[in-house]
C-alpha cells in the first residue's frame, strides 16, 4: 500500500507565504495526474492545483497567480507553493496521485491563515 505523507503545512498571517510537499512511502509507476486539493470546515473537498505527467496544470480560480504546483517525476514528489495567502485559503490540504486503475491519498496538513 502507497502512503502519501504532506509536509509544511502551519499558521502564517496573511500575506505570507507556506510550502507544502508531498512524498509517495515508495515508487509509483505510471502516474497520469498529481494534485493539491483542499477543504475547509463546512465545505466540501475542492480541486486547488493539479499537473500532468506532461506538465500541463490547472488551478482553482481563487489561487491563480498567487499558487504554483510543481512535481519531480522522478522522485514522485509533488509541491504547491502558496503566496499572497488569505484568510480563505485556511483548510486541511491533501495532496493525490492517480494512474490507471489507483488514486493516492495523503492524510492532510492543516493551513491556517490569520493575524
Amino acid at each position: 500500500q502507497v502512503q502519501l505523507v504532506e509536509s509544511g503545512g502551519g499558521l502564517v498571517q496573511p500575506g505570507g507565504s507556506l510550502r507544502l510537499s508531498c512524498a509517495a512511502s515508495r515508487r509509483i509507476f505510471n502516474i497520469n495526474d498529481m494534485g493539491w486539493y483542499r477543504q475547509a470546515p463546512g465545505k466540501q473537498r475542492e480541486l486547488v492545483a493539479g499537473i500532468t505527467s506532461d506538465g500541463r496544470t490547472n488551478y482553482a480560480d481563487s489561487v491563480k497567480d498567487r499558487f504554483t504546483i510543481s512535481r519531480d517525476n522522478a522522485k514522485n514528489t509533488v509541491a504547491l507553493q502558496m503566496n499572497s495567502l488569505k484568510p480563505e485559503d485556511t483548510a486541511v490540504y491533501y495532496c493525490n496521485i492517480g494512474g490507471l486503475g489507483y488514486r493516492y491519498w495523503g492524510q492532510g496538513t492543516q493551513v491556517t491563515v490569520s493575524s
